[in-house]
């Protein structure tokens, strides 16, 4: 990392990939060009679970090369009096596998839907019984992580070197 003043530890990683929305997903494609996608990952432990249909170009390219790579970005805040903008990001390294077990599938899908519907887990069931057949679940061990953040405190000073309030 460029900027060791910047970064931050693991732990501050995992806190920011538990509060991002979305991630973005970059793979290799079959003739070595990059492609990235914006996914909603879940992590359970040191894994990260994405999903989506059965094809299209994101399934390919894990199946073809499971290394993978995502990037997170947690709070962001503009901050023009300085022509600059507070921000803090993780990114992942890993190694994808398909789930194909229907079991594993569903307890994935469980915790995706508790973080982004959790006021609709009464309709999970139903929803799952409709779905799974066509639902591809990736699970993604993380090989190594890296966390950044730029923020001031509120005297105005950078706060670096993984400062806390």
């Amino acid at each position: 990392m460029l900027r060791k003043d910047m970064e931050m530890d693991e732990s501050f990683g995992l806190m920011v990939i538990d509060k991002s929305k979305y991630a973005v997903l970059s793979t290799v494609k079959e003739d070595g060009s990059p492609y990235c996608v914006p996914v909603s990952p879940v992590r359970v432990g040191k894994s990260l679970y994405i999903h989506g249909s059965m094809n299209g170009l994101k399934n390919q390219c894990m199946r073809l090369n499971g290394r993978v790579c995502l990037s997170f970005v947690g709070d962001v805040n503009l901050v023009p009096e300085k022509f600059t903008t507070e921000y803090e990001s993780a990114v992942v390294t890993g190694v994808a596998r398909e789930i194909t077990d229907d079991g594993e599938k569903t307890e994935a899908l469980k915790q995706i839907c508790l973080k982004y519907a959790p006021s609709n887990m009464e309709n999970f069931e139903a929803a799952v019984s409709k779905s799974l057949f066509r639902t591809a679940i990736w699970k993604i061990d993380i090989t190594e992580i890296t966390a950044k953040r730029k923020k001031y405190d509120k005297d105005g000073k950078e706060m670096t070197f993984g400062r806390m309030e």
